[in-house]
């Protein structure tokens, strides 16, 4: 079995509901998945939009969860550590588009050999994405839309 993320509130390349982004109450969605590699410790997932107007926008860097962990309920941000999304706050912040236009999120889970990662408090999405790289077993990948 490949190794896979879903979520139970929104199918691959479905709209997210509004209850997780910033017209709602931006709590982090549940998440799920399943056939993870063989020898995973631990795992890291990201939130990325890559039609955000100046770039690619990261809404969340969560990691060190452990290895025996399936799925993420809502509103799980608290309960592991993040790093500071591309808004300046650490945690989750949801999806926030400027009004019109459908944006693509892409939830990025890579599956890590080692049972955690030390990293600043103050480091970026992009910079916990890098420093789990060389650790990665694999990585799966969900997409949702969302529009304002």
């Amino acid at each position: 079995m490949p190794f896979a993320l879903t979520s139970p509130a929104f199918a691959d390349g479905a709209p997210i509901p509004a209850l997780y982004g910033c017209t709602g109450e931006n709590i982090s969605p549940p998440l799920a998945w399943s056939g993870p590699p063989p020898g995973a410790k631990s795992f890291v997932i990201i939130i990325e939009d890559p039609d955000a107007p100046g770039g690619t926008f990261r809404h969340w860097g969560v990691y060190n969860i452990p290895g025996n962990t399936t799925a993420l309920p809502p509103d799980s941000a608290a309960a592991y550590s993040s790093v500071v999304n591309d808004f300046g706050r650490t945690g989750y912040d949801g999806p926030c588009p400027p009004p019109g236009g459908t944006h693509h999120y892409h939830f990025r889970i890579a599956a890590l050999r080692n049972p955690a990662i030390s990293i600043s408090a103050d480091a970026s999405v992009v910079d916990l994405w890098h420093m789990a790289q060389p650790y990665a077993l694999g990585e799966a990948e969900l997409i949702g839309t969302y529009t304002r």
